[in-house]
């Protein structure tokens, strides 16, 4: 799946646009290297991202087309 919708779908980032936004300005790291939004994510990625002065650190522990709401933080886990 590609970054921009997997940070959508999994609720990490409101909007697919943003998430757009956050790639192309570098913020948005897989496995320790910069991504673009069409960056493959599969289980096991670590995707870290930089807001502001905050950075949050997650492991990619499923993948799935459309989730509802309540299941979203099922998606990674917080490292």
């Amino acid at each position: 799946m590609r970054l921009d919708k997997y940070l959508k779908v999994s609720r990490l980032i409101k909007r697919r646009t943003v998430a757009n936004e956050a790639c192309d300005a570098g913020r948005v790291l897989v496995n320790d290297k910069v991504a673009k939004a069409s960056a493959n994510v599969s289980p096991g990625d670590t995707i870290t991202i930089c807001f502001g002065n905050k950075e949050v650190k997650v492991e990619v522990l499923s993948v799935e087309e459309t989730v509802r709401k309540e299941e979203a933080k099922e998606l990674f886990k917080y490292l």
